[in-house]
C-alpha cells in the first residue's frame, strides 16, 4: 500500500430531480479527480430527497440503475476509487441504504448496506422511522485497495463504536461514512464522534455529508470533514457545497499506534 494518497470529499447539494443530482455528483467527482484525489468520496442519499417516501422511489436495482451506471463508467474514465456515498438499493421487495464501492476499472469491489436503521424522537420535534420503507444491512465492510483497506459505513453506524472497532480489526485503516447528520444531531455530535472513532481506533476518519440546504424535508448539517489517528481536523467544510480535500498519510497511523499502542493493550481475556 501507498504511505501518502489524497482523498476528496464532495459535499454536493441535493435536489428532489434524480438526473440533477447524478449529472452534479459526476461534475464534482470529475472537479476532484482534476485536483488529483485518487479516492472521491459522495454524500449518503445522494441521488434522492433524504425521505422515507422518496427512498423507494428513486431506489435502483444494481447493475442496471441509472446511478449506478454513472458511478462504474465515472470511476473508470477518471482511473480512481470512488466510494458512491449512498443510495436507496432494490432487491426484490426490500430497499437498502446502500453505498456501492468501484475501483478504476469500473469494477463493484465492494458495497456496504447500513446496518443501524435512523429510527429516532428528537428533542427538536424532528421524528424520523428509516425503518418505514429500508430494510438493515448485516454485514461488516472493508474493501482492501493497493492505495489503503477502506472501511465503509453509514451515517448512524458511526455511532455504534463495535463496528468501527470491528472494522479497525479487519484491517481498515480509513473509516469512510457517507452521512446526512440533521440541524440537531450534527452541532451537538458530529465533530465528537469522528474524533472520537479515529482516536478510540487510531485510524482516519472521513465524514462525507450532502450540503446544507434550507429548503429540503431534512436539513443536512453539512460539515464534511477528516480526522487523523491523533484526533486532528485536517480538512473540514461549512455549510455549502464543495469538495474538501485531504492528504492521507498512512505511515502515521503506524506512528501513533508505536507511540501509543493501544489496540495492543486490550483486554481480550475480559472483553
Amino acid at each position: 500500500m501507498e504511505g501518502r494518497l489524497k482523498i476528496g470529499i464532495c459535499q454536493m447539494t441535493v435536489t428532489n430531480q434524480k438526473e440533477v443530482n447524478i449529472a452534479r455528483a459526476r461534475e464534482m467527482i470529475e472537479e476532484a479527480t482534476a485536483a488529483g484525489s485518487r479516492i472521491v468520496i459522495l454524500p449518503e442519499m445522494f441521488n434522492c430527497p433524504y425521505s422515507t417516501n422518496a427512498f423507494p422511489e428513486f431506489a435502483e436495482q444494481y447493475p442496471t440503475g441509472e446511478t449506478i451506471r454513472m458511478l462504474k463508467k465515472t470511476a473508470k474514465e477518471k482511473e480512481i476509487y470512488l466510494v458512491g456515498g449512498s443510495i436507496p438499493e432494490k432487491e426484490g421487495e426490500q430497499v437498502f441504504n446502500t453505498s456501492f464501492i468501484f475501483n478504476p476499472l469500473g469494477e463493484m469491489i465492494g458495497k456496504h448496506r447500513k446496518i443501524h436503521l435512523f429510527d429516532v424522537d428528537l428533542p427538536s420535534g424532528l421524528s424520523f422511522r428509516e425503518s418505514k420503507t429500508l430494510s438493515p444491512g448485516d454485514q461488516a465492510t472493508v474493501v482492501n485497495t493497493p492505495l489503503a483497506s477502506l472501511g465503509v459505513a453509514i451515517c448512524y453506524d458511526i455511532r455504534f463504536p463495535e463496528l468501527s472497532r470491528l472494522m479497525t480489526l479487519k484491517g481498515a485503516q480509513i473509516l469512510i461514512f457517507p452521512a446526512a447528520f440533521n440541524m440537531t444531531t450534527g452541532p451537538a455530535h458530529w465533530e465528537m464522534l469522528f474524533k472520537t472513532r479515529a482516536v478510540d481506533n487510531q485510524v482516519f476518519t472521513v465524514g462525507a455529508s450532502s450540503a446544507r440546504n434550507y429548503n429540503a424535508p431534512y436539513v443536512s448539517y453539512g460539515n464534511s470533514m477528516v480526522v487523523d489517528p491523533w484526533g486532528n481536523i485536517t480538512a473540514r467544510a461549512d455549510e455549502q457545497e464543495r469538495i474538501i480535500y485531504a492528504e492521507i498519510d498512512l505511515e502515521y497511523i503506524a506512528k501513533i499506534r508505536r507511540e501509543l499502542p493501544l489496540l495492543e493493550h486490550r483486554r481480550v481475556d475480559l472483553y
